[in-house]
């Protein structure tokens, strides 16, 4: 407050007359009896524009909270609040100074505001200015009259008078001054509970935030305030809700800026000048163009005192934050923070309250939950559908009144899981629904609903529609990539109803199965079963082939149907040698970790079949049948008896596009056929452990098969014999050995046409 000036007070009393001792001492009595402030200002100004013969005047208060001096009271034709920075203009020089002044011709004075006559329509001639001193000597604030009546001057005498009203007036004044002050301090305290009360009823984030936002701007009388909540699963700082910031949303890591200073430190920061400091981001500023000058940020801390959050304040009107607003700022947050937590925890379970209600709508199958009861609560969309019903209908009946009839087994499963507290499954169930009592197959899963401490609150039930499209569909997915069973139930009747294609079938049978069985044991055979039908079924995949079926330790595999390609018989080809490779690789794992090896064989055939969907309507398989089918069993079969893993047809031999190993193995005609089928075995899969000599091995085996067909039984026997030297392994070279001495005593050579009939499957 500015000091007072003894020489000027010395200067006031020598000048005052009896008269206006006079006066004084009236307007000392009226103003004591003065009902309000107000009242009290309008008696003083009263007063001193009559006595200096003045047009009008305006007596200026101070606010210490902002810094400002305020008018309470204008006379003349316009009454309305000033304010303005008490450091500012003539009145704050005189408030400043504590020095009276008598300004003569107001536009001539740089200090003068011209904008307030512009405003008002006034036109301002001469000023006189006094401060408003209490008997102590403090300044309380400004009197201001303007134009002396007449056309006239203001004089020091007036000076004199004006001081000497208003320092008399002062002690009313204050007194008054304080009195009001202390009136606001209980509105304001007031207003504190009533806002704490209102928070602590609001569950609803948005609304919270916006209304705590609102009375902590107004209670620190800033610019703008905004609270930011933490997000523990990002670490970040978030608000929904800023003053002044209209929608805008912001976001950012809790350990940068301020803000996040505030956090991590969990301590009010007061910055009086946001652009000295170095933690301030000026860019927000840059982007929305606003200007911050003052920033007051502190914790809100929960009643553990963990910091969930940082409120932050800007721009106090009239200045920086003070010691007082920091302490209210913290006494207002700390009262908040449970509303706050309340509201958070409300809007979290709100979220995953919605999050449920969309998982269950989006679900495919039907959910229906009862309470202890056995009333109905909830159905989803696709529970009002698979049920034919609407929610009206359903929700609110009991289950007993719902589940009728034919249905009525529904209700004594769910009193089985109400009484035994656990899941129960149903599979294949028919129920009889909708107006025509049309019957749907469904998987009924029937579970209890228990609180956190297990006790029971209900029971739900899940229904899965097994209509024919879903089955097929769950089922084609089993032996098919899923991309490739999508298309399949795409392709709708024609696919599944049945249609004639060429495809490349492969069987693949592992040999002496009884043996491992024997071995090995149940548990076992299982065990190693499902880690070799994992291994083979992924070679499968990797051509894109579709798995038909296992039969016990055999796989049925097709190429070509139900989607086409080009090289379906090399798929098929590449498909058998990698699952070779990958069988190579499989042993050398069981052989290290002491366990039996295994071998298998495999036979292919390209020819038309027929696919489609057959079966029963509750059990249906999509499957190829016919001649071409029953061939590549029967090459299966075959490789156990020429010692081969792999043999194809002619067939599927010249459908090949690539190059591959292979010899011709032989013209046979399988048993139930009459006409020869040629075969041939593919090397590809071989190393020089397991076909040594290969490539010289071949020739001569070549050669004996030309022998064998003229019926040269002997040269045939020689060359093979070769081929036994070079690959003592050779089993199909020791056939043809045998089969050359069978027919060099059996048959004549003129009547050997070169075909060997297969007496076996």
């Amino acid at each position: 407050m500015p000091e007072s000036n003894s020489a000027a007070k010395k200067e006031v009393k020598n000048l005052v007359t009896a008269n206006t001792a006079e006066l004084v001492l009236q307007v000392s009595h009226d103003v004591a009896r003065a009902d309000s402030l107000d009242e009290q200002l309008r008696i003083v100004m009263e007063a001193v524009t009559k006595a200096t013969g003045s047009d009008r005047g305006t007596l200026f208060l101070n606010d210490s909270a902002t810094n400002e001096l305020y008018s309470r009271i204008a006379l003349g034709d316009v009454k309305r609040e000033i304010r303005i920075l008490n450091n500012s203009g003539i009145a704050g020089t005189v408030y400043q100074s504590g020095v009276g002044e008598i300004i003569e011709d107001a536009y001539n004075d740089k200090r003068f505001n011209h904008s307030v006559d512009q405003a008002t329509g006034y036109t301002t001639r001469n000023i006189l200015c006094a401060p408003v001193r209490t008997v102590k000597g403090d300044i309380l604030g400004v009197a201001q009259t303007l134009n002396k009546q007449d056309g006239k001057e203001f004089t020091q005498e007036d000076l004199s008078i004006m001081q000497a009203i208003t320092t008399q007036a002062s002690i009313a004044l204050q007194g008054t001054l304080f009195i009001e002050r202390m009136e606001k301090l209980r509105q304001q305290e007031a207003e504190f509970l009533n806002v704490v009360s209102d928070v602590s009823s609001e569950i609803n984030l948005g609304p919270l935030l916006q209304m705590i936002m609102t009375a902590i701007t107004k209670m620190l009388q800033a610019d703008r305030s905004t609270l930011f909540i933490n997000d523990e699963k990002t670490n970040e700082l978030y608000t929904q809700i800023g003053q002044g910031l209209g929608a805008t949303n912001i976001r950012l890591p809790n350990h940068l800026g301020i803000a996040g200073a505030v956090f991590t430190s969990g301590k009010t920061i007061n910055i009086p000048y946001a652009y000295a400091d170095l933690r301030f981001n000026p860019a927000f500023d840059k982007q929305t163009g606003y200007f911050t000058r003052s920033i007051l940020c502190c914790p809100v801390l929960n009643k553990d005192g963990k910091v969930i959050g940082v409120t932050q304040v800007l721009n106090k009107k009239g200045g920086p934050f003070n010691e007082e607003d920091e302490q209210r700022l913290t006494a207002f947050t700390s009262q908040i923070a449970i509303g706050l937590e309340n509201a958070q925890l409300f809007a979290d379970v709100q979220q995953m309250k919605n999050y449920n209600e969309s998982m269950l709508e989006s679900m495919s199958n039907a959910v229906v939950t009862f309470d202890e009861e056995g009333t109905i609560v909830t159905c989803n969309a696709s529970g009002l559908r698979i049920l034919q019903t609407k929610a009206d209908q359903i929700i609110g009946q009991k289950d007993v009144e719902f589940f009728t009839d034919e249905n009525a087994f529904v209700v004594e499963r769910l009193q089985t899981v109400r009484d035994e507290n656990e899941p129960d499954i149903f599979l294949d169930a028919v129920l009889t629904i909708g107006d025509n009592n049309d019957q749907t197959s469904v998987n009924i899963t029937t579970l209890p609903l228990l609180d956190k401490d297990s006790k029971a609150i209900g029971t739900m039930i899940m229904m899965e529609d097994i209509s024919s499209e879903k089955r097929m569909k769950s089922t084609m997915s089993r032996y098919m990539d899923p991309g490739l069973a999508d298309k399949l139930m795409g392709g709708g009747e024609e696919l599944l109803g049945g249609q004639s294609s060429v495809a490349t079938v492969l069987f693949s049978d592992v040999r002496s199965f009884t043996t491992l069985s024997e071995e090995l044991g149940a548990q076992g055979i299982v065990s190693l079963l499902n880690e070799y039908f994992t291994i083979m079924v992924d070679c499968l995949n990797e051509e894109e082939g579709m798995l038909d079926k296992f039969i016990g330790d055999a796989i049925m595999a097709i190429f070509g149907t139900p989607f086409p390609h080009d090289d379906d018989p090399d798929r098929g080809v590449r498909c058998a040698i990698d699952m070779m490779n990958k069988l190579r690789e499989f042993n050398a794992d069981r052989k290290a970790r002491g366990l039996m090896e295994i071998d298998i064989g495999i036979g292919l055939n390209t020819d038309t079949v027929v696919s489609g969907n057959i079966g029963s309507p509750k059990r249906m398989d999509y499957t190829v049948i016919g001649d071409g089918v029953n061939l590549a069993a029967r090459l299966e079969s075959g490789t156990k008896q020429y010692g081969a893993h792999i043999l194809i047809s002619e067939f599927t031999f010249k459908a090949l596009k690539g190059t591959y190993r292979y010899r011709a193995m032989d013209h046979v005609v399988v048993k139930g056929k009459t006409e020869p089928v040629a075969i041939y075995e593919l090397l590809d899969y071989h190393t020089e452990d397991t076909f040594p000599n290969m490539v010289e091995a071949l020739d001569y085996f070549r050669s004996g098969m030309e022998c064998y067909r003229k019926g040269a039984w002997d040269d045939a026997i020689a060359k093979f014999g070769t081929v036994l030297t070079l690959n003592p392994k050779d089993k199909a070279s020791e056939i043809y050995i045998e089969r050359c001495q069978h027919l060099k005593e059996n048959m004549k050579p003129e009547d050997w046409d070169g075909i060997w009939v297969m007496t076996s499957k």
